[in-house]
């Protein structure tokens, strides 16, 4: 089969989900990371609260209660980089299988399609799952050097270098938490795509869902409103 027949075995509302699948998730990612000062996202609120965080740091004594947070925070990009991992192995069992798959699919009624179809599908959610698995192990990384940096800060607030070595275990935090906030957003958009095994429609419609979703927890939740209220 030549690759212009290959490419004729999706229909044009195909390509335009893909390709809103792609541009939903970009946007969305860029859009969370630069909102605007006067409507901050929940991700640029908590970025305050981590810097907020670590200047508390430097006079808590002792600050056992700090390297707990962050040893929490390193167990769930751990669990989560682990379950993507365990999807990933699942989607490429499933690319060894594509004809049992597209047989089941028939019987389901959703189609005769060729097994490149299916693999073409399960490919899309792979590519989702490995940028989410790569972003959480780079986020537990990085929450490991925010511990070290964090130990280094001098117990006497009177220091020279007690604030500015806070200032930076603050800023690695908050490059964690965006790492692991991306990989979260390739997971949810990877859940979208597998809605394409049902057609090209359910496809449209799970990304649109998606990006609602994602939009209204950064934007519009009762969580936002609750961070934005300072007490003042």
């Amino acid at each position: 089969m030549s690759w212009i027949e290959q490419t004729l075995l999706f229909s044009p509302l195909d390509y335009g989900g893909i390709a809103l699948l792609i541009a939903a998730w970009l946007w969305i990612g860029w859009r969370i990371e630069n909102a605007s000062p006067q409507k901050p996202s929940v991700g640029q609120l908590m970025d305050d609260y981590r810097r907020d965080w670590m200047k508390e740091m430097v006079t808590r004594q002792p600050r056992m209660f700090d390297a707990q947070v962050v040893g929490t925070m390193r167990q769930g990009s751990t669990f989560f980089a682990s379950t993507t991992m365990i999807a990933i192995g699942g989607g490429l069992a499933l690319l060894g299988n594509t004809d049992r798959l597209a047989g089941v699919a028939k019987d389901l009624a959703l189609g005769a399609a060729p097994a490149l179809v299916w693999e073409v599908k399960i490919l899309i959610i792979l590519l989702f799952l490995a940028n989410a698995f790569l972003k959480y192990v780079w986020a537990h990384r990085l929450f490991g050097y925010c511990a070290v940096l964090m130990a280094a800060v001098p117990n006497d607030p009177d220091e020279p270098g007690a604030y500015p070595r806070a200032a930076q275990a603050a800023e690695i935090c908050v490059t964690a938490a965006r790492s692991f906030n991306r990989g979260l957003r390739a997971t949810y958009f990877a859940l979208a795509a597998v809605t394409w095994m049902l057609g090209p429609e359910a496809l449209v419609l799970g990304t649109l869902i998606t990006l609602a979703m994602l939009y209204r927890r950064e934007f519009a939740s009762h969580s936002r409103a609750v961070l934005l209220n300072t007490g003042t």
